[in-house]
């Protein structure tokens, strides 16, 4: 046998380190290749409860939040090493039936038809994914928050003296400033 490996033994050997590290392999045993670039998650993945609980008067299905993974940003390993750990959580407003028309038009108003967040502070898809949901529910309880109206003030009394005291200050200059009447 020769000292020197040749390439096919290189390649397997590459190849064995790859799989190694990303578990390729037992996915591709199963049957379950997975490509690195969007995952979509699926929606019963989230947390345990089947909804997503706004305040007390609305409750919003999983079924209904689309949940995508896909690469972070920042620096990241190897190529062998990078996963689909950013999670972007979305809420379709128009399709969905658990709101009421008036939730649904404020909703529209404040946030518009499709209310997203993203999550990708954590290292774990699934722990962005609790993030992304949590920042979701946050979004939409703001947004339904009903805008309270403006309530008119009126200038106190030391204001409105303060602003005649100007007035006063600013005629006086003027007069001064006018050439003195001649008899």
């Amino acid at each position: 046998m020769s000292a020197r490996r040749t390439r096919s033994s290189y390649a397997s050997a590459a190849r064995a380190a790859t799989w190694a590290a990303t578990g390729a392999r037992r996915r591709e045993i199963r049957g379950r290749a997975s490509d690195a670039t969007s995952h979509p998650v699926s929606a019963a993945d989230p947390p345990a409860e089947g909804h997503v609980h706004i305040g007390d008067a609305l409750s919003i299905p999983l079924a209904e939040i689309s949940v995508r993974a896909s690469r972070s940003s920042g620096p990241g390993g190897q190529h062998a090493n990078v996963t689909a750990s950013r999670v972007e959580a979305s809420f379709d407003v128009l399709a969905s039936s658990a709101l009421s028309e008036d939730q649904r038009e404020r909703l529209l108003s404040q946030a518009g038809p499709r209310v997203v967040a993203i999550a990708q502070d954590a290292r774990s898809q699934a722990r962005n994914r609790e993030l992304a949901v949590a920042r979701l529910r946050e979004r939409l309880a703001r947004a339904l928050e009903p805008v309270k109206p403006r309530r008119p003030t009126r200038p106190t009394a030391a204001s409105r003296e303060h602003r005649l005291a100007g007035k006063r200050r600013t005629s006086e200059r003027k007069r001064e400033r006018r050439p003195p009447e001649q008899s």
